[in-house]
């Protein structure tokens, strides 16, 4: 085999090994900056966390420079008017959240989790302690929903049924009118009776971006190697 024949047997090995190696070594830049990326949200949200209360704010862009900061609402329950999230507590028990209208001094209504109940306390019949009348002040996270993910079943407001939060639909189905394009995450104060229980936010971010960047950069190390040893072995069967 003369040397252009060679060259001509490891060009498309050649080419074929640099694309797969410039993907490789993409990927795992990307991963790097989404490791940044989320080592300064996971900051962000800490520092949040760690705050004093604050009021509720006015719009819902407010609302998204301060979630997940404590806040304090003083005003009502309307405790026939509550909804039924599907969820599981911490712990993987299912069960729902339950979801009540709260209005506030002036006749704004924002929506409370209230926290987890157990399947068997769904309903107010068995909770009945927990159902508080007059007055009240809720302390909690503030929170923005969130769009649902691709697998996350459709609400389904006849049934009071609901797999995502959807504050408008969720304010029209309870027979409240409008809310605040926000909610509360009520804390883990205790109620009377137990029911619902509070503190269900889950505020712990998944950083596993390093791993990802190590498991690509390692790839690209190996594809390194293999077309070495490639094309070492073409040269010497020629």
């Amino acid at each position: 085999m003369t040397i252009v024949e060679k060259r001509r047997s490891l060009l498309w090995p050649s080419l074929w090994s640099a694309l797969g190696l410039l993907l490789l070594l993409g990927l795992g830049t990307w991963q790097v900056q989404r490791l940044h990326w989320k080592e300064g949200l996971i900051a962000e949200r800490n520092a949040a966390l760690g705050v004093a209360p604050v009021p509720l704010p006015k719009t819902l862009d407010d609302a998204r420079a301060l979630e997940f900061h404590p806040v304090r609402a003083t005003g009502e329950y309307l405790n026939d008017h509550e909804l039924y999230f599907d969820a599981q507590s911490l712990s993987g028990a299912a069960g729902f959240h339950i979801i009540t209208p709260f209005r506030l001094g002036d006749g704004t209504i924002i929506l409370i989790d209230r926290g987890f109940v157990p399947t068997d306390r769904k309903t107010a019949a068995t909770r009945e302690r927990g159902e508080i009348a007059g007055p009240t002040t809720v302390a909690g996270l503030l929170r923005v929903p969130e769009p649902p993910g691709w697998f996350t079943p459709a609400n389904e407001p006849q049934k009071n049924s609901w797999f995502s939060i959807d504050l408008a639909a969720m304010a029209q189905a309870a027979g409240v009118g409008s809310a605040l394009p926000f909610y509360i995450d009520a804390d883990k104060t205790p109620v009377p009776g137990g029911w619902p229980q509070g503190g269900q936010t889950i505020t712990d971010l998944p950083n596993n971006h390093l791993q990802y960047a190590m498991t690509w950069y390692a790839l690209a190390v190996a594809l390194v190697a293999i077309y070495i040893r490639f094309a070492l072995r073409r040269r010497s069967n020629a």
